[in-house]
This record gives structure tokens, C-alpha cells and sequence, in this order.
């Protein structure tokens, strides 16, 4: 019988107990399904399945876009490989006010202290958001992270698993980042893929026209309103 379980375990890994048991008795096999589990579960093979974290129940905000730069911003996590099959992962955030690029992290690992000391380096150079939209993934649900956000006053809005139209603002962003450079280029290593998603980034919010925004790049779009709403506050 254990050879028999063994032969099965080459030719059907991933199948599990009833899988094997009816298989031996379709080959005519002489023991009964009680017997057939006792070496089964002797030879180790009952291990549990891992079952999914349940998502608490969500009610996103609004999808609009904001009055004011840095009062929301969407994150999102990409995926590719190297021209030798390696992965590595790619982390947008964006402002929703203007569409501007605020950080493009590449890696093979993004974990929640990651994005911790991203957002303090980010600190550092401008205003944080109040709200910050983003799935469920568990680099955003880590301890790590909401405990962060929780001190520096972010919250965290959360969207319903499977609706990613829910946070368009950044997939869209991301088709654009995966037509005109993903799918663009060959990357053999990490640094190429950090040079050309810099360049990239710099061209995005100071050059590219974006439709959204009447044709202006997201850094023009932010400085003509920042500079109209200057005049008309003035006495």
C-alpha cells in the first residue's frame, strides 16, 4: 500500500486523500478506504490546508477626486520578471489630486517595514496624506504598517476584494507604467529596472500631457492651480 500511495504522490502531487483512495480502488486495489487512510495519515500526508485570512467587511470612500494636493493618495503593488525568469515587485503611490508619482519602489521583496521606512523618507520631503487608498494585500493589513499610519494620522481606506475599479486612479497609473515600460523593455537586473522606472517617473510628472488633467503633466497641472488660487485669495 505505501508504495502504491508513493507511486500516486509522483503521478498526482497536488490530489488528496479521496483523490488517492478512489484511484486505488478504480486499479482494483484489495484494501478499503478506513485501512487506506491509516497509512496515509502515517506517512504524513494529512497535512491541513492553509486557509485564506477572512477580510473584515469594507465601505470604501467615495471614488472623487480631491480639492488639495496630499489629502489622498492610492498605493498599489506590480509584478514582472528579469530577462532570466527572476521576480521583482514594483510599489506606486500616487496623489489622486494631480496623478503625480510620489514614489516608484522596486524590489524582489516589499514587505510593511518597507513601506514604513519608504513613507518616512517621504515625510521628510512633503506632506503626508490623510487618507491613503489601497486592496487588501498583506503588506497594507501588516501591524507594522497601520500601527504607522495610525501614529501619523493616515487612514487607511480599504477596498473590497476583487472590485480594483475601486482604486482607479492607480490602475490606471499602472496600465501606463506597464505599456510604456514593462512590456517595453528587457530588464536583466534590478538596476536597469530602477534607472528606467526613475526616468520614467520624472517624465510622467513633468513632461507627459495627461488627459485628466486638460492635457498637462501632473507637476504643471499642481503649480498653475496652486498659482490661481494664490491670486483669486489675494486682497
Amino acid at each position: 500500500m505505501i508504495d502504491a500511495l508513493n507511486e500516486l504522490l509522483e503521478e498526482f502531487p497536488r490530489s488528496g486523500f479521496w483523490k488517492y483512495a478512489d484511484t486505488l480502488k478504480l486499479r482494483d486495489a484489495p484494501w478499503n478506504h478506513k485501512r487506506i487512510y491509516r497509512v496515509y495519515c502515517n506517512l504524513g500526508l494529512n497535512l491541513p490546508r492553509k486557509s485564506k485570512k477572512r477580510v473584515p467587511e469594507r465601505d470604501p470612500l467615495p471614488l472623487v477626486v480631491p480639492a488639495q494636493p496630499n489629502q489622498v493618495w492610492s498605493a498599489d503593488f506590480m509584478s514582472d520578471s528579469l530577462y532570466l525568469g527572476s521576480r521583482f515587485r514594483l510599489f506606486n503611490l500616487i496623489d489622486d489630486y494631480n496623478r503625480e508619482a510620489i514614489a516608484m519602489e522596486v524590489d524582489t521583496s516589499l514587505r510593511s517595514a518597507r513601506l514604513v521606512r519608504l513613507f518616512e523618507r517621504i515625510n521628510t520631503e512633503r506632506t503626508l496624506p490623510h487618507i491613503l487608498r489601497t486592496d487588501n494585500g498583506p503588506e497594507f493589513l501588516g501591524e507594522v504598517f497601520t500601527n504607522w499610519c495610525t501614529e501619523h494620522g493616515i487612514f487607511i481606506d480599504y477596498i473590497e476584494p476583487g472590485k480594483p475599479n475601486q482604486n482607479a486612479f492607480i490602475e490606471r497609473f499602472n496600465r501606463s507604467v506597464r505599456n510604456e515600460v514593462l512590456d517595453l523593455y528587457l530588464f536583466r537586473n534590478l538596476e536597469q529596472v530602477r534607472e528606467q522606472i526613475s526616468q520614467w517617473k520624472m517624465k510622467y510628472n513633468e513632461h507627459r500631457p495627461h488627459d485628466s488633467l486638460g492635457g498637462l503633466p501632473p507637476v504643471t497641472y499642481a503649480k498653475l492651480n496652486a498659482e490661481n488660487s494664490s491670486f483669486e485669495l489675494s486682497p
